[in-house]
Order: structure tokens, then sequence, then C-alpha cells
């Protein structure tokens, strides 16, 4: 029969069709788009398999886009490791990255704005869908650049077993400083083997330095992103706060404390109260042999907390069909149910409304409401702090609040040092 066929075909028509097929398997692979992503783990534990299980499960849906998602370390190794893709000529197309990164990014001309992207009426409503406090890292000059993924505040988790072998009532976290303090010096025993409370202060201390300031009713910095209220009485009192809480009251080490330790400490029962990322929320839940509670932070003059954590950015050297393809990722990693999902599976929070009105997050929520802590703190959070040359503004602050932790300088003068840093650094910007 195929003898047949050939006979029947002149040459001429078997060119045609030759033609036609050989053309026809390169342009279904040019049909393909490549995205590269990279994305950072602040907090440890398996969020890298459930990251990847997001990806697999969108290439699945849209089997015409390869995802090639890359697990960068913490948040300054996927900032590096992300610009310097950039510079090599192998980019990446996409990014999580801290949300302050916004305005280095900006500077670099790194990122497009997600308004230059979005066509239809449904993708800006969903650009308008997320909660307006998660946005503040991620708007600027009147458009949209950082879209939320990977975020949190910060909140206090606490022993309950602890609480009642000191005689306080396990159901009513400390609400004030003031309050603080006293759970604190009836929760630390005199042998050294539990303190507490502990806020770590390497990693990020700027970031808990956010939160003290705050509840002092002091912001780190302007709209704009080109000046620092490093030296203003209020910050300068939440440090003296804050390195009092081990110098003076004794209810934490002095000196620094470990970011990457306290988690374990706590679980261990060395501190009975600790700040850190809701991002720890679900890895506490799952290794915890005591009963804990979470609470949102306490106040001194108000409560506050900055936000923290990644946004999703689409990098400006990318061909439309990968900003179009990138977005489609994004939409699909931010999807309310998704958000819901990833909630429920690492803590952090989700970033909308639309993800907590999520019937299966509702179920969790009731069955386990410390889930909804992080996201109902967000009435009395801030932006988390971001200028221009964030890099080095954040580690002038970092700086500041180590050295008068350890007692090498006092708080007023770190402070009024760092600020002086600051306004050099940022001059150029106002």
């Amino acid at each position: 029969m195929l003898n047949i066929l050939k006979k029947t075909l002149t040459g001429t028509t078997m060119a045609a069709c030759l033609s036609i097929a050989v053309a026809g398997t390169p342009a279904t692979a040019r049909a393909d788009t490549n995205l590269t992503m990279y994305y950072p783990v602040a907090v440890g534990g398996p969020l890298t398999k459930i990251v990847d299980g997001m990806v697999a499960g969108f290439m699945k849906e849209n089997p015409s886009i390869n995802v090639k998602a890359i697990y960068a370390g913490n948040y300054n190794d996927a900032r590096i490791k992300a610009l310097a893709a950039l510079k090599s000529g192998k980019p990446a197309q996409l990014s999580v990255m801290f949300s302050i990164d916004l305005y280095e990014l900006i500077e670099q001309d790194a990122i497009i704005p997600f308004d230059d992207v979005v066509k239809t009426a449904e993708d800006k409503a969903w650009l308008k869908s997320f909660y307006p406090t998660l946005m503040q890292n991620g708007v600027t000059r009147g458009k949209t650049w950082g879209i939320p993924f990977q975020r949190s505040t910060i909140v206090m988790y606490y022993n309950k077993d602890a609480f009642r072998a000191a005689g306080l009532d396990p159901e009513k976290a400390p609400a004030s400083w003031d309050e603080l303090v006293s759970a604190g010096k009836k929760l630390t025993k005199s042998d050294g083997s539990q303190w507490g409370m502990m806020i770590p202060s390497t990693g990020y201390p700027y970031w808990m330095f956010g939160a003290l300031s705050m509840q002092n009713d002091q912001v780190l910095m302007n709209g704009a992103g080109n000046k620092t209220n490093f030296s203003a009485p209020a910050t300068v009192e939440a440090l003296q706060f804050w390195k009092d809480l081990g110098s003076k009251y004794k209810v934490m080490p002095s000196g620094t404390i470990e970011w990457g330790t306290l988690r374990k400490n706590f679980l261990e029962g060395k501190t009975a109260i600790m700040w850190h990322s809701t991002g720890n929320l679900t890895v506490v839940k799952k290794k915890a042999k005591f009963d804990f509670g979470v609470a949102m932070l306490p106040a001194n003059k108000r409560r506050g907390t900055p936000t923290g954590g990644g946004n999703f950015y689409i990098f400006k050297k990318t061909t439309p069909e990968e900003r179009t393809a990138s977005m489609k990722l994004i939409k699909y990693m931010t999807n309310p149910a998704r958000s819901a999902a990833w909630s429920m599976k690492t803590g952090y929070m989700g970033v909308s409304q639309s993800a907590y009105d999520n019937a299966k997050l509702k179920e969790y929520v009731k069955g386990f409401p410390y889930a909804a802590v992080a996201r109902d703190q967000l009435k009395y959070a801030t932006a988390e702090l971001s200028t221009f040359q964030t890099g080095r503004v954040r580690k002038a602050l970092d700086d500041a609040i180590q050295s008068a932790l350890t007692g090498t300088k006092t708080p007023e003068a770190a402070m009024k040092e760092a600020q002086a840093t600051a306004d050099r650094l940022l001059k150029a910007y106002r």
C-alpha cells in the first residue's frame, strides 16, 4: 500500500509534504517557553519540596511552559545569584526575592512593573486582590513591581506549659512591654536552663527592630525610600529597651541571639518565648512536644510589626512570551486556593482575603486559630525597611543594633552613626 501511495505522488507533491512535516516539528518546539526561577528559604524546613511540587503542578497544567525552579539559599543569596545571572548573559526570567529589594532592583533597571504586563480586566483585578499592607513593599512610583508570595509578620510563640509552671495564665500572652518584662522574669530560671524570652539579633536584626520601633510609634523610613529615622528619640528608646531585656531585666541572654538556632532553642525549652517569623508555624506545630501558643507582638505606645518575606519579580531581560508565561506562573502560585494550601503547609500568610475565604483554610483556622494570627496582625503592620541602597543602609542599621546589644556603643551613639551613614548614602536620592 505504501509503495502504491509513493507511486501516486509526484516528486513535487512528496517534496511539499516532506517540507511541511519537517517544518512542523521545530515550530512546535519553538512554541515552548522556558523559564528559570530563583527562590529563597529563610526559615528552614521542607519548603523546597513544597515549591517544587507547586511548580510541577503548574507544568502539568501548562505543558508548553517549562519551569526550572532553583533553590538559591537565603534571601541575600537569592538576590546575589539572580543579579549575577542577569550579568552573566544567562538570566532568570523571574524570581522570588526580598520584598525590600524593590528599590535596588529598580535602580539597577533589573525588573519591570507588572502594569506593563497585565492586559485584561481580570489581570487588573488580580493585581488589586492582595492585602494592601503586603503591597506596601511592592508598589512605588504609582506602579506595582512586586507580587506578594512568601510573606510573613513577626509573631510571638510561647510555651504554655512553661507559663503554667511559672504561675502565669497560659491563655494570656504578654500584650505590652511591661507585661513582657514581668512574665519574662517569672519564666527565667536562675540555673540558666530556661530564659524568659529571646529575640534574634543575627540574620535579620533590622526586621526585629522594625517591630520594636513601630511598637514605640516610630517607623524606620519614609515611603519614598530616601530617608530614615534611625536617630529619632523613639527609635533610640526602642533599641534601649531591646538591650535592657538582656542587660537590665535579665529575661533573655545579653549580647546577640542567633536567628538560625532560635527555633531549636524554643522547641528544646531553652526559652519560653520567642519572636520569629510566622513561616516557622507549621514546623513548630509538628515538632513541639509541649503545649504552645501564638500571639501578636506586644505594644508599648501601640502594637506593631513589619511585614516580611519575599515577592515575585519579573526581570527586564525577558521576551514578551517569557513575560506572559511568567505572569501565568505567578498567577498560578498566588491563586487563592494555592495560597491557602501554601499557608497551611508552611505557616506563611495567605496573601489575599480570598485565600482566607477558601473553605479548606477556613476549616484549618477553625481548628488551629494560630494560623490566622499573622494575618490578623496586618492591621498593626507597616512596610519592612526598604530604601535605595538597601543593602548598605540595612547593614549600617544591623551593625548599630548589634553594637548596642553587645555594649560596644550606647543605643544613642549607635543610632546616630547609622543615621549619618544612611544620610550619606541616600542624599543623592532626595
